[in-house]
């Protein structure tokens, strides 16, 4: 009896990891509906961590890169296949964000479900990245920003004409308090486009407060 029962117990880990390293149920590259690009708000990041390389002093970052992510419109792949990313590419492309180290993270988890290859990955972030316009108010505020959702959306349509509604999402921490980042909304062609259903209501959760505050850069 002892002997079935340690055998089960090392068949439940067995498959435990065997299922850990399956990508999700829903996880086939290539296969999503649009993409979102995540621009964080460093200051509201730095308040939290301790990350030299984007944290410094006199580093004055205010929107970086976070990450293009494939989405779906509920939810969301992630770690789609295994595919390794290649020293050559991490160089060329580590300097787009904020930690050289990001581009470890972000490649495994979301690139590998856009069904590209890691330099046209990285190609088509860098160009989503450097389309968007950041607001002039929101670029190095010397001190804290208030805004609110709808003012926040207005002054990026405002800079990007070609914006749709609800292209661009403000996400908040701290319940609500500050800003934590923004998504932009493309199609998977590139082309600006609204954001999901279920995105525009996480956003209005997350920023549940009203306003939130834009910490200035440092």
């Amino acid at each position: 009896m002892m002997l079935r029962l340690v055998l089960a117990a090392v068949l439940a880990v067995t498959m435990g990891l065997a299922q850990a390293r399956k990508p999700h149920a829903d996880g086939a590259p290539g296969q999503f509906d649009y993409y979102a690009l995540s621009l964080s708000w460093s200051p509201s990041f730095c308040a939290t961590h301790d990350d030299v390389k984007q944290c410094g002093a006199g580093r004055r970052l205010g929107f970086v890169l976070h990450g293009l992510w494939p989405q779906y419109e509920r939810g969301f792949p992630q770690s789609c296949s295994s595919e390794r990313l290649p020293p050559r590419v991490k160089d060329r492309y580590a300097g787009m964000f904020p930690s050289p180290s990001l581009i470890s993270h972000e490649w495994p988890k979301h690139g590998t479900c856009s069904g590209l290859e890691p330099d046209a990955y990285f190609a088509l972030t860098e160009k989503l990245k450097d389309s968007v316009v950041i607001p002039s108010a929101y670029q190095a505020p010397a001190s804290p920003v208030r805004a609110d959702s709808d003012a926040l959306a207005r002054a990026f349509r405002a800079a990007n004409p070609a914006m749709p509604a609800n292209a661009v999402l403000p996400f908040c921490g701290s319940g609500g308090r500050f800003l934590a980042e923004v998504r932009v909304c493309f199609s998977k062609a590139g082309a600006a486009q609204s954001c999901s259903t279920g995105e525009i209501k996480r956003s209005a959760n997350s920023c549940r407060q009203g306003s939130f505050v834009l910490p200035n850069v440092r």
